[in-house]
């Protein structure tokens, strides 16, 4: 059982969280994490509720994104072909992931910092040959399933620095990359475990409520350097979190 005042904090962390996220296309499984963390829930209840909360979040976000004309049929099949049967195979393990989280973590921050202090500039793009795009999905489905996230935090980030892709189409990519690799990872986890938190229930309509203002702004509304800046400020928050927590 959660306190009463635990809960709200709960309710509200994840609905700033989806709503962060969800602007860059993504659906804030490492936030949710770190939220569900602070507050003290047990690890084997984090992994799937943050799972199931990534999956709706990244529902609304992919159809945000893709309805704004952000979304890539060309370059998103490779990267998720692999990613998504791996990382099914990653939800179902129960493998100590602290090395995964240090060597994630640096990239991560190494990311922000790089997206803060000198963002790359929106010039021509070229789609990735196809056995780059399977082996990087393969590797990011797998690290997704085990950690509990949907894999676009690592994605958008390598679509960017690659220039495979402009911030707009990076973050409608990820979105439904995420959706897949969540999906997946759920069904993995479940297989194992066989049981799912009830607290999340409760959090549903307030990561609706923060994944659909998100994303709109994402989509419609924030110019590719702010979704950039966004980005920097989600990569820092994951990054801390995989190495601190």
């Amino acid at each position: 059982m959660i306190a009463a005042d635990a809960a709200w904090w709960l309710i509200a962390g994840v609905a700033l969280v989806a709503l962060l996220y969800s602007s860059v296309g993504h659906a804030g499984a490492s936030g949710y994490i770190a939220v569900m963390s602070l507050l003290g829930l047990a690890p084997e209840q984090i992994r799937p509720a943050a799972l199931v909360l990534n999956i709706l979040v990244a529902s609304i976000a992919t159809w945000q994104f893709r309805r704004a004309g952000h979304f890539s049929w060309l370059l998103f099949w490779p990267f998720a072909l692999l990613a998504v049967p791996l990382a099914f195979v990653g939800g179902s393990l129960d493998l100590p992931t602290r090395l995964f989280s240090l060597l994630v973590g640096v990239v991560l921050l190494a990311s922000a910092a790089q997206l803060l202090l000198r963002p790359p500039r929106e010039g021509a793009t070229g789609v990735p040959g196809k056995p780059v795009a399977l082996a990087a999905g393969a590797g990011l489905g797998l690290l997704a399933g085990l950690t509990g996230t949907g894999g676009g935090i690592f994605l958008t980030p390598l679509l960017i620095f690659m220039r495979w892709a402009r911030a707009g189409t990076a973050a409608g990519v990820s979105a439904p990359f995420i959706l897949l690799n969540s999906v997946a990872g759920l069904g993995g986890n479940l297989s194992a475990t066989q049981s799912l938190p009830g607290f999340v229930l409760p959090l549903v309509p307030a990561v609706l409520i923060g994944g659909y203002v998100g994303s709109h702004l994402g989509s419609h509304r924030l110019p590719h350097i702010a979704i950039k800046r966004l980005l920097a400020v989600v990569l820092a928050i994951a990054g801390a979190k995989l190495l601190f927590a």
